[in-house]
């Protein structure tokens, strides 16, 4: 039995979603057309509305509605401090700690050779202007510790050391509460290696 095209066209549209192979969009295709039409005429909304309305923040190239977005137009953040992460979700993720109170930049990203993804891909460009304002003084790369996000970290590091800034890169190792015995050997390991006096 042929399946209808109008069908075959929402599983592929599906499947563009990460980690979502024929399978999974087929499933949801149905669970949408069959179980939750509301649900679907929702989300086709929700996207057609994000796509006309979201834009890139002109300072710092996460989504926003507006030229700049909220944390931009905070004037009462550290201008000195530029917290460099790969995706809005990271970011968003960085100000639940309250931990950082800087400005944030966001690649859409990362280096990732194999998949065809090289530093104009990712803003590097726009990155080094905004680093080079006059007025940061330094770079926290807070790319993810994943093969792909320490190259990332490495290639900005060397990038924006050659232009005077002062660069640092977010620590990593053990969990808070976390016990020694639970804890895989290369997370303890660079925990040894990035101890701190006391």
């Amino acid at each position: 039995m042929k399946t209808p095209s109008s069908l075959n066209h929402l599983v592929d549209a599906l499947r563009v979603l990460p980690g979502v192979g024929p399978k999974s969009a087929q499933r949801m295709a149905y669970h949408l057309l069959q179980r939750d039409q509301p649900g679907a005429a929702a989300l086709a909304h929700a996207l057609a509305d994000a796509l006309a309305r979201l834009q890139h923040c002109q300072r710092c190239n996460t989504f926003t509605e507006q030229d700049l977005c909220e944390l931009c137009s905070d004037p009462s953040r550290d201008a000195h401090q530029l917290c460099v992460v790969e995706m809005p979700a990271d970011l968003l993720r960085m100000e639940q700690t309250l931990a950082f109170k800087g400005y944030y930049f966001v690649l859409m990203g990362r280096l990732s050779p194999l998949d065809g993804i090289g530093p104009s891909d990712i803003h590097f460009d726009k990155l080094l202007a905004r680093a080079q304002d006059g007025i940061v003084e330094e770079v926290i790369l807070s790319t993810n510790f994943t093969v792909e996000g320490e190259a990332t970290a490495h290639y900005l590091a060397e990038l924006l050391r050659a232009q005077g800034l002062k660069v640092s890169r977010i620590a990593r190792g053990l969990p808070s509460g976390g016990e020694l015995e639970h804890v895989d050997s290369s997370t303890l390991a660079q925990a040894l290696i990035e101890r701190r006096s006391l």
